[in-house]
Protein backbone atom coordinates (compact mmCIF):
# COMPACT_ATOMS: atom_id res chain seq x y z
CA UNK A 1 0.00 0.00 0.00
CA UNK A 2 1.52 3.39 -0.77
CA UNK A 3 1.94 5.74 2.38
CA UNK A 4 0.68 8.35 0.27
CA UNK A 5 -2.82 7.37 0.00
CA UNK A 6 -3.23 4.77 2.97
CA UNK A 7 -5.34 6.72 5.10
CA UNK A 8 -7.58 8.36 2.22
CA UNK A 9 -10.73 7.54 0.47
CA UNK A 10 -10.60 6.56 -3.07
CA UNK A 11 -13.55 7.12 -5.90
CA UNK A 12 -13.34 4.51 -8.75
CA UNK A 13 -15.19 5.07 -12.20
CA UNK A 14 -16.41 1.11 -11.91
CA UNK A 15 -18.57 0.05 -15.07
CA UNK A 16 -17.92 -3.75 -14.89
CA UNK A 17 -15.39 -3.62 -17.34
CA UNK A 18 -11.52 -5.48 -17.44
CA UNK A 19 -10.43 -2.05 -17.01
CA UNK A 20 -12.65 -0.29 -14.55
CA UNK A 21 -12.36 -4.02 -12.35
CA UNK A 22 -8.27 -3.68 -12.55
CA UNK A 23 -8.29 -0.24 -11.61
CA UNK A 24 -10.95 -0.88 -8.38
CA UNK A 25 -8.12 -3.93 -7.54
CA UNK A 26 -5.36 -1.16 -8.15
CA UNK A 27 -7.23 1.10 -5.90
CA UNK A 28 -8.31 -1.42 -3.09
CA UNK A 29 -4.31 -1.56 -2.66
CA UNK A 30 -3.60 1.85 -2.00
CA UNK A 31 -6.66 3.59 -0.59
CA UNK A 32 -8.40 2.35 3.21
CA UNK A 33 -11.63 2.91 1.46
CA UNK A 34 -12.86 2.96 -2.00
CA UNK A 35 -16.39 3.48 -3.02
CA UNK A 36 -17.31 3.40 -6.77
CA UNK A 37 -19.82 4.92 -9.18
CA UNK A 38 -21.15 3.69 -12.64
CA UNK A 39 -23.31 4.98 -15.19
CA UNK A 40 -26.30 3.85 -16.90
CA UNK A 41 -26.55 6.39 -19.84
CA UNK A 42 -28.60 4.47 -22.48
CA UNK A 43 -25.46 2.09 -23.87
CA UNK A 44 -26.00 -0.82 -25.18
CA UNK A 45 -24.09 -2.80 -23.68
CA UNK A 46 -25.75 -1.99 -20.23
CA UNK A 47 -25.75 -5.84 -19.50
CA UNK A 48 -22.24 -4.35 -17.73
CA UNK A 49 -24.21 -2.83 -14.94
CA UNK A 50 -25.29 -6.15 -13.78
CA UNK A 51 -21.99 -7.58 -14.19
CA UNK A 52 -20.83 -5.29 -11.07
CA UNK A 53 -22.58 -7.20 -8.20
CA UNK A 54 -20.97 -10.74 -9.45
CA UNK A 55 -17.50 -8.49 -9.60
CA UNK A 56 -18.02 -7.08 -6.10
CA UNK A 57 -18.99 -10.81 -4.29
CA UNK A 58 -15.48 -11.92 -6.17
CA UNK A 59 -13.73 -9.10 -4.93
CA UNK A 60 -14.93 -9.34 -1.32
CA UNK A 61 -13.79 -13.38 -1.24
CA UNK A 62 -10.55 -13.08 -3.17
CA UNK A 63 -9.22 -11.05 -0.24
CA UNK A 64 -10.28 -9.69 2.97
CA UNK A 65 -8.46 -6.99 3.62
CA UNK A 66 -10.60 -5.26 0.25
CA UNK A 67 -13.59 -6.50 1.31
CA UNK A 68 -13.53 -4.59 4.69
CA UNK A 69 -12.39 -1.21 2.43
CA UNK A 70 -15.10 -1.73 -0.51
CA UNK A 71 -17.74 1.02 0.40
CA UNK A 72 -20.58 2.45 -1.08
CA UNK A 73 -21.36 1.08 -4.82
CA UNK A 74 -23.27 4.21 -6.62
CA UNK A 75 -24.91 4.50 -9.86
CA UNK A 76 -26.30 7.52 -11.84
CA UNK A 77 -28.54 7.90 -14.98
CA UNK A 78 -27.56 10.30 -17.42
CA UNK A 79 -30.05 9.34 -19.98
CA UNK A 80 -29.88 12.91 -21.43
CA UNK A 81 -25.96 11.47 -23.03
CA UNK A 82 -27.55 9.07 -25.11
CA UNK A 83 -30.32 11.60 -26.36
CA UNK A 84 -27.59 14.05 -27.27
CA UNK A 85 -25.28 11.27 -29.40
CA UNK A 86 -25.81 9.30 -32.43
CA UNK A 87 -23.21 6.48 -32.06
CA UNK A 88 -22.56 2.94 -32.12
CA UNK A 89 -22.36 2.91 -28.37
CA UNK A 90 -26.09 4.39 -27.77
CA UNK A 91 -27.93 3.00 -30.98
CA UNK A 92 -28.78 -0.23 -32.96
CA UNK A 93 -26.35 0.49 -35.61
CA UNK A 94 -23.33 -1.51 -37.16
CA UNK A 95 -19.77 -0.46 -35.73
CA UNK A 96 -18.02 1.71 -38.49
CA UNK A 97 -15.07 3.86 -38.79
CA UNK A 98 -16.64 7.31 -39.70
CA UNK A 99 -15.11 10.25 -41.44
CA UNK A 100 -13.38 11.87 -38.86
CA UNK A 101 -10.74 8.85 -38.62
CA UNK A 102 -12.86 7.59 -35.38
CA UNK A 103 -15.01 4.93 -34.65
CA UNK A 104 -18.45 5.53 -34.67
CA UNK A 105 -18.64 4.12 -30.72
CA UNK A 106 -17.17 7.20 -30.00
CA UNK A 107 -19.41 9.39 -27.34
CA UNK A 108 -18.61 12.33 -27.68
CA UNK A 109 -18.16 14.22 -24.01
CA UNK A 110 -18.70 10.94 -22.73
CA UNK A 111 -15.33 10.71 -19.85
CA UNK A 112 -15.74 14.50 -19.72
CA UNK A 113 -19.47 14.28 -18.33
CA UNK A 114 -18.43 10.92 -16.25
CA UNK A 115 -15.07 12.59 -14.43
CA UNK A 116 -17.87 15.82 -13.78
CA UNK A 117 -20.45 13.76 -12.52
CA UNK A 118 -17.70 11.96 -10.13
CA UNK A 119 -16.44 15.08 -8.95
CA UNK A 120 -19.79 16.54 -7.98
CA UNK A 121 -20.65 12.95 -5.95
CA UNK A 122 -16.69 13.10 -4.34
CA UNK A 123 -16.89 16.62 -3.41
CA UNK A 124 -20.47 15.85 -1.60
CA UNK A 125 -18.88 12.90 0.23
CA UNK A 126 -15.39 14.77 1.08
CA UNK A 127 -13.60 12.59 -1.50
CA UNK A 128 -10.35 13.78 -3.50
CA UNK A 129 -9.33 11.14 -5.51
CA UNK A 130 -10.43 9.83 -8.13
CA UNK A 131 -9.43 6.86 -10.35
CA UNK A 132 -10.65 5.82 -13.83
CA UNK A 133 -9.71 3.20 -16.60
CA UNK A 134 -8.78 5.89 -19.09
CA UNK A 135 -6.00 4.51 -21.63
CA UNK A 136 -4.27 6.12 -24.93
CA UNK A 137 -1.80 3.30 -25.28
CA UNK A 138 -4.19 0.67 -26.24
CA UNK A 139 -7.24 1.82 -27.37
CA UNK A 140 -9.85 3.16 -30.18
CA UNK A 141 -8.52 6.40 -30.17
CA UNK A 142 -11.25 8.83 -28.43
CA UNK A 143 -9.63 12.28 -27.20
CA UNK A 144 -11.38 11.98 -23.87
CA UNK A 145 -9.26 8.83 -23.13
CA UNK A 146 -6.08 10.90 -23.74
CA UNK A 147 -3.95 12.05 -20.78
CA UNK A 148 -3.68 15.56 -21.71
CA UNK A 149 -7.78 15.39 -22.02
CA UNK A 150 -7.61 13.85 -18.19
CA UNK A 151 -4.99 16.35 -16.95
CA UNK A 152 -7.20 19.41 -18.68
CA UNK A 153 -9.96 17.73 -16.62
CA UNK A 154 -8.05 17.35 -12.98
CA UNK A 155 -7.32 21.30 -13.29
CA UNK A 156 -11.16 22.45 -14.49
CA UNK A 157 -12.62 19.85 -11.87
CA UNK A 158 -10.02 21.67 -9.28
CA UNK A 159 -10.63 25.03 -9.97
CA UNK A 160 -14.39 24.91 -10.39
CA UNK A 161 -15.10 23.20 -7.21
CA UNK A 162 -12.53 24.87 -5.41
CA UNK A 163 -11.02 21.46 -4.56
CA UNK A 164 -7.61 20.11 -5.21
CA UNK A 165 -9.00 16.95 -7.23
CA UNK A 166 -6.68 14.13 -8.27
CA UNK A 167 -7.59 11.60 -11.10
CA UNK A 168 -5.39 8.92 -11.37
CA UNK A 169 -5.51 6.95 -14.27
CA UNK A 170 -3.14 3.69 -13.67
CA UNK A 171 -3.61 2.30 -17.18
CA UNK A 172 -2.98 4.93 -19.12
CA UNK A 173 0.53 4.38 -20.50
CA UNK A 174 -0.25 0.36 -20.91
CA UNK A 175 -1.49 -1.72 -23.07
CA UNK A 176 -4.18 -4.77 -23.10
CA UNK A 177 -1.56 -7.21 -22.19
CA UNK A 178 0.11 -5.29 -19.64
CA UNK A 179 -3.43 -4.89 -17.79
CA UNK A 180 -4.27 -8.39 -17.86
CA UNK A 181 -0.74 -8.92 -16.10
CA UNK A 182 -1.33 -5.75 -13.76
CA UNK A 183 -4.33 -8.00 -12.36
CA UNK A 184 -2.08 -10.73 -11.96
CA UNK A 185 0.21 -8.93 -10.16
CA UNK A 186 -2.32 -7.37 -7.64
CA UNK A 187 -5.15 -10.05 -7.30
CA UNK A 188 -3.20 -13.58 -8.70
CA UNK A 189 -4.99 -15.98 -10.59
CA UNK A 190 -7.76 -15.90 -8.93
CA UNK A 191 -8.63 -11.91 -10.01
CA UNK A 192 -7.54 -12.64 -14.14
CA UNK A 193 -10.29 -15.38 -13.54
CA UNK A 194 -12.71 -13.15 -12.10
CA UNK A 195 -12.49 -10.61 -14.74
CA UNK A 196 -12.19 -13.41 -17.13
CA UNK A 197 -15.18 -15.01 -15.96
CA UNK A 198 -17.84 -12.04 -14.72
CA UNK A 199 -16.50 -8.78 -16.44
CA UNK A 200 -18.38 -7.34 -19.60
CA UNK A 201 -16.26 -5.26 -22.45
CA UNK A 202 -18.27 -6.42 -25.31
CA UNK A 203 -19.57 -3.20 -27.20
CA UNK A 204 -22.83 -5.70 -28.33
CA UNK A 205 -23.48 -6.56 -24.87
CA UNK A 206 -22.91 -10.17 -25.86
CA UNK A 207 -22.53 -12.55 -22.73
CA UNK A 208 -23.61 -16.00 -24.90
CA UNK A 209 -20.53 -16.67 -26.30
CA UNK A 210 -17.71 -17.31 -23.59
CA UNK A 211 -13.65 -17.71 -25.15
CA UNK A 212 -10.66 -17.95 -22.95
CA UNK A 213 -10.47 -13.91 -22.98
CA UNK A 214 -14.27 -14.23 -21.50
CA UNK A 215 -17.76 -12.94 -22.79
CA UNK A 216 -18.24 -11.26 -26.09
CA UNK A 217 -19.42 -11.12 -29.61
CA UNK A 218 -15.36 -11.74 -30.20
CA UNK A 219 -14.89 -8.98 -33.42
CA UNK A 220 -15.96 -5.62 -31.75
CA UNK A 221 -13.29 -3.10 -31.05
CA UNK A 222 -13.51 -3.84 -27.77
CA UNK A 223 -13.24 -7.50 -27.80
CA UNK A 224 -11.02 -7.57 -30.35
CA UNK A 225 -8.56 -5.43 -27.82
CA UNK A 226 -9.19 -7.78 -25.16
CA UNK A 227 -8.40 -10.35 -26.68
CA UNK A 228 -5.19 -9.48 -28.00
CA UNK A 229 -4.25 -8.41 -24.84
CA UNK A 230 -4.91 -11.83 -23.52
CA UNK A 231 -3.27 -13.77 -25.88
CA UNK A 232 0.24 -11.70 -25.51
CA UNK A 233 -0.38 -11.82 -21.75
CA UNK A 234 -0.49 -15.63 -22.10
CA UNK A 235 2.26 -16.04 -24.13
CA UNK A 236 4.60 -13.87 -22.28
CA UNK A 237 3.89 -16.85 -18.83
Amino acid sequence: MSDAFSSETALVLFSGGQDSTTCLAWALNRFARVETLGFDYGQRHAVELACRDRLFDGIKELREDWAAKLGESHTLSIPTLAAVSETALTRDVAIAMGADGLPNTFVPGRNLVFLTFAAALAYRRGITHIVGGMCETDYSGYPDCRNDTIQAMQNALSLGMARKFELHTPLMWIDKAATWQLAHDLGGDGLVDLIRKQSHTCYLGERGAQHDWGYGCGECPACSLRAKGWREFVASR
